[in-house]
């Protein structure tokens, strides 16, 4: 049976971002939190290394951002970066009031800090090698107590909705139609005020550090209801996923290489002096391509990443989730290397967003890796990411609380029409669409691209798409096939910004255009001027 719920503010989404932003309104509104699995199913619960922030005296604001705009190849905005730094230590405090326990230093008070590839600085506050679940849980736990706060487990927004403004020319968005997973049914979410924050897309390619959650679904609902999208192309990859039949996503930390871990190939030998001069320690994109050129050159399925020269004393102390992990699968880190390669991890891209999360729609706001801030420009820094939800899901939330009061309750919405739809007798078609999806976008828009392989994958997107709306239009909607749906607009995105940009630059490098430009520029994508034909009319 639908349903119509009211709320002040809808927030989609159940991470870091989304929990931070829920608890700043908790006093001062009545707040719905959609999880479109159980609470814990998510890119925040699962990041192993830490949060970047400027904690200690030997390290300064100018440093970290110096470092943060030197990985970002010249197309981070600096106004971003800054007021994320600057604010980086009241974010930390703010998570350890919340109750937090961050690792200290054996014996003291002082919080024990690490490097991770980009840094120039010991500046990465961490819970041993299992940060996000430690931020994650204590959010969780303080959410529950809140009693203007209501949580939705297993619902995924499907589309938003949108009304006139009668004080502005830009649409409003009101709420969204929400699919209940466990019985099946859409219901209407109304609000005030709609917060995406949905994760990244990183699903759209075959290998992928992330959940099967991470399908893009903020990035395409605000798509079609007509906000800007940029930065598509900058998708990065992890350099060191476990690689091991039992397992798909198990990240290995970038920490470990912060602690002295070295990559070897098959022969023991270490390569990545030859490539930077950093060697491990190098960025993300530039470590991923390496191990990517070496993979292809000698034709094998992996490489090493090498620690066993540490004492068993540190490996077990520091990173005692990877030596679970792997000890479980066979693998003694502490006496043998870890097979890795690399998978796609982070969506650099996203919706637009000012300073205080605010879309190009009223009242509809983006945080965390759904949105785009300008903050990671062409390759995100290590552990800046769960730094960036919890800035701007506090400025976002901060903007809120002043606006809401002047927002006009809005019109009720019709609710979810099922009248044209049947139930389907061949889900067969989504799951092969999701495996040729993602299996194209790995062979032709991964961490090496050309001209050729980016055409190719655009003539297989629309029609895939085509097969996909044609699906949709049909039969009614369920979780794959709203996250399938979801993943081909996402995936046409990437596509077309990675055609657009002739050049090679931080996370997309092309061979047929391998020098970096001497302009920096972004490639923003607008609705009704990028394939306005292909836009699927939503059912509402």
């Amino acid at each position: 049976m639908a349903l119509s719920y009211s709320h002040d503010v809808l927030v989609i989404g159940s991470g870091a971002a989304g929990l931070t932003l829920a608890l700043s309104l908790a006093q001062h509104a009545k707040v719905a939190v959609l999880s479109k699995n159980a609470l814990n199913q998510g890119s925040t619960w699962f990041a192993q290394g830490g949060i970047a922030a400027v904690l200690d005296d030997q390290d300064s604001i100018q440093a970290h951002v110096a470092d943060t705009l030197n990985a970002g190849a010249g197309l981070c905005h600096e106004d971003a970066v800054r007021f994320t730094v600057e604010n980086s230590k009241s974010a930390i405090e703010w998570l350890i009031q919340q109750g937090v326990s961050f690792t200290k230093e054996s014996g003291t008070e002082d919080y024990h800090l690490t490097q991770e590839g980009g840094h120039s600085h010991r500046r990465i506050i961490h819970s041993a090698d299992a940060t996000g679940r430690a931020v994650h849980s204590t959010l969780i736990d303080q959410v529950k107590q809140q009693s203007n706060i209501d949580l939705f487990e297993n619902h995924i927004a499907v589309n938003l909705i949108t009304q006139a403004d009668a004080n502005s020319r830009t649409l409003r968005c009101t709420g969204a139609y929400v699919l209940n997973n466990q019985n099946g049914d859409v219901h209407v979410f109304q609000a005030k005020v709609v917060v995406l924050a949905c994760g990244g897309a990183s699903k759209v390619y075959l290998y992928t550090t992330n959940l099967d959650g991470a399908s893009g679904d903020g990035i395409a609902m605000a798509w079609r209801a007509g906000c800007r999208i940029a930065n598509m192309e900058f998708n990065q990859f992890h350099p060191t996923c476990l690689y091991h039949p039992q397992t798909k996503n198990f990240l290995i930390s970038e920490a470990l290489r912060g602690e002295g871990a070295v990559l070897r190939l098959p022969s023991g030998e270490r390569f990545m002096p030859r490539f930077d001069e950093r060697a491990e320690l190098a960025p993300r994109d530039i470590v991923a391509r390496a191990i990517d050129y070496e993979m292809k050159r000698l034709g094998c399925d992996c490489l090493y990443l090498d620690i066993s020269h540490k004492s068993f004393e540190f490996i077990t102390e520091h990173f005692p989730t990877v030596y679970a992990r792997c000890l479980e699968l066979g693998i003694d880190i502490t006496k043998q290397p870890i097979p890795i390669v690399p998978a796609a991890h982070y969506t650099c891209g996203g919706i637009v967003v000012n300073k205080e999360g605010h879309t190009d729609l009223q009242n509809l706001y983006a945080i965390g890796e759904t949105s785009f801030t300008g903050l990671h420009g062409a390759n995100r820094l290590a552990s800046n990411s769960l730094l960036e939800c919890v800035v701007y899901a506090q400025s976002a939330g901060q903007r809120i609380l002043k606006t809401l009061p002047n927002i006009i309750t809005p019109d009720a919405s019709k609710q979810w029409d099922t009248s044209r739809v049947t139930d389907s007798d061949e889900d067969v078609v989504i799951s092969h669409n999701w495996d040729e999806l993602r299996r194209f976008m790995w062979d032709y828009v991964g961490i090496v691209r050309t001209h050729k392989r980016l055409e190719r994958a655009w003539h297989r997107i629309k029609l895939l798409k085509k097969e996909i709306a044609e699906y949709y239009s049909n039969y009614k909607v369920s979780s794959d096939l709203v996250e399938l749906r979801n993943l081909s607009t996402v995936a046409e995105l990437i596509i077309r910004s990675a055609l657009e940009r002739k050049e090679s630059r931080g996370l997309h490098y092309s061979l047929d255009y391998p020098e970096k430009s001497s302009i920096a520029r972004d490639t923003i994508l607008v609705p009704t001027n990028f394939a306005a034909q292909d836009i699927v009319v939503s059912k509402e």
